[in-house]
């Protein structure tokens, strides 16, 4: 789920659900955002000017995004200006391929049937910084302190349809959490130098956890990376890193087998732990799928339909815990979330990260849900890799 490319959803409201202890991950049609290649865009020459040209959304200002002049992203914006049409390969699956609120495979109002019901939720989002404050400030529907299309939440109300993809469980439950403030002061933006980015969290003073998949691609390991926390004021480069080495990206992104292995632990070349502070970690899921699924987790992370602020939820569950050290939750993720801590609070007040945030996968029962991956993962590397006895270094292609 890195910011521009993939990530979770649904099921209701966040809810304690009573579970079975179960004994394998549910069976999967695959996760979507990865595994679909997107559609060719049919490009006219002189008119996909924009800078934004090709990426299947519609960048011009009367129906689409705005980011570009009027008449140069036709080619992005041709299904949307006809009417809107059925011409995306995957059409009639019962699922939305149309960016953002879909799993962007294809080009925006070319998979009407499928994203019909959905399409009010087109190029809105909740970017504005005073988003989720429960008044509309868009221009024309509220005072205008936000820009157009930023203050969606407040402005169109946060419930959701179900078949949305990769996004809420019917209702948006997030609120703009205190970046000053623990747990959410050790959460930080992972930016790859390729321009992807994810979330991470520190838990020792030069040591972040985040997915894997944030820095494994089909070339390998891509490491090369800053992190900068949430206050915007420390930051630090990427060192050394440590993944399941039996993590293999390609079949991450066709099935559930290497679910279990989407950790990655990184080292910071500065201990900006020491001026923020760092959480602990803690594996719930040993404690059994009752205590697990009782206990309130709290999660944010840098979606991408919010902006550069922290957004999550304050209150949600583990629903389902697996043997292969994964559980389902209930927490309001999407993509850019990927690598997002779960936190729980210790009986001495302090905070404790007790897995990351995944991927969402289809069970064939009903609508996706969301995969986190348990502490119990990745817990017993952490004394080893902060000491420095484990790792590899990153390696950094030099500047032309």
């Amino acid at each position: 789920m890195l910011r521009i490319v993939a990530a979770s959803a649904l099921i209701g409201v966040c809810l304690v659900a009573s579970v079975l202890f179960q004994p394998n991950a549910p069976s999967v049609f695959g996760h979507p955002a990865h595994h679909r290649a997107k559609e060719a865009a049919i490009a006219k020459p002189g008119r996909d000017s924009c800078r934004w040209a090709n990426d299947l959304i519609c960048d011009e200002p009367d129906i689409g995004t705005g980011a570009c002049p009027m008449g140069t992203d036709y080619s992005d914006c041709r299904h949307l200006r006809a009417g809107e049409d059925d011409s995306c390969q995957y059409a009639h699956d019962g699922e939305c391929d149309e960016p953002n609120f879909g799993t962007g495979a294809c080009t925006q109002g070319s998979d009407h049937s499928d994203c019909g019901d959905i399409a009010w939720l087109r190029n809105e989002t909740d970017s504005c910084p005073t988003a989720f404050n429960g008044v509309c400030e868009e221009p024309g529907r509220g005072n205008g302190a936000c820009p157009a299309h930023t203050d969606r939440a407040d402005c169109l109300g946060r419930n959701r349809p179900m078949n949305i993809s990769d996004h809420f469980f019917g209702h948006d439950d997030r609120v703009r959490v205190p970046a000053d403030q623990a747990p959410w002061k050790y959460i930080g933006e992972l930016t790859l130098d390729s321009n992807e980015s994810c979330t991470a969290t520190l838990i020792a003073r030069d040591v972040i956890v985040t997915a894997a998949h944030c820095i494994v691609n089909d070339a390998g390991v891509n490491a090369g990376a800053e992190f900068a926390d949430a206050s915007g004021q420390h930051s630090a480069r990427v060192s050394a890193y440590l993944i399941d080495h039996r993590f293999d990206i390609r079949r991450f992104e066709t099935g559930t087998a290497q679910d279990g292995m989407d950790w990655a632990l990184l080292r910071l070349d500065r201990p900006i732990g020491d001026q923020v502070g760092f959480a602990g970690v803690q594996n719930l899921t040993a404690r059994g799928a009752r205590a697990a699924t009782h206990a309130t987790l709290m999660q944010a992370g840098y979606a991408w339909d919010t902006g550069d602020t922290l957004a999550g939820v304050l209150s949600c569950h583990m629903v389902a815990i697996y043997k292969d050290n994964t559980f389902e939750h209930q927490c309001d993720t999407t993509r850019g979330d990927s690598g997002s801590a779960f936190f729980v609070r210790n009986g001495a007040g302090a905070f404790e990260v007790v897995g990351v945030d995944s991927n969402f996968r289809f069970t064939g029962r009903g609508p996706e849900v969301n995969i986190g991956v348990s502490a119990a993962a990745f817990a017993p590397y952490i004394v080893d890799f902060v000491a420095g006895r484990s790792g590899a270094p990153v390696s950094v292609k030099p500047k032309n």
